[in-house]
């Protein structure tokens, strides 16, 4: 028998899927990238107060 003369299955719909498996999911809630480093802040030092010091001279 050839492998084109079988039916056509879904193996996928056949498996079983362990819903609570306690191995890390595929994929994270939120990437490096979306965090505050991944965006470049170190989190540690703050340019607030440097461009509060930095106003314009007309903002008085």
């Amino acid at each position: 028998m050839d492998m084109l003369d079988e039916p056509e299955r879904d193996a996928d719909a056949e498996r079983t899927v362990d819903l609570e498996s306690e191995e890390m999911p595929l994929l994270p809630d939120q990437t490096r990238d979306d965090t505050e480093r991944g965006w470049g802040f170190s989190g540690e030092d703050s340019n607030d107060d440097r461009l509060l010091e930095d106003r314009p001279p007309h903002w008085g």
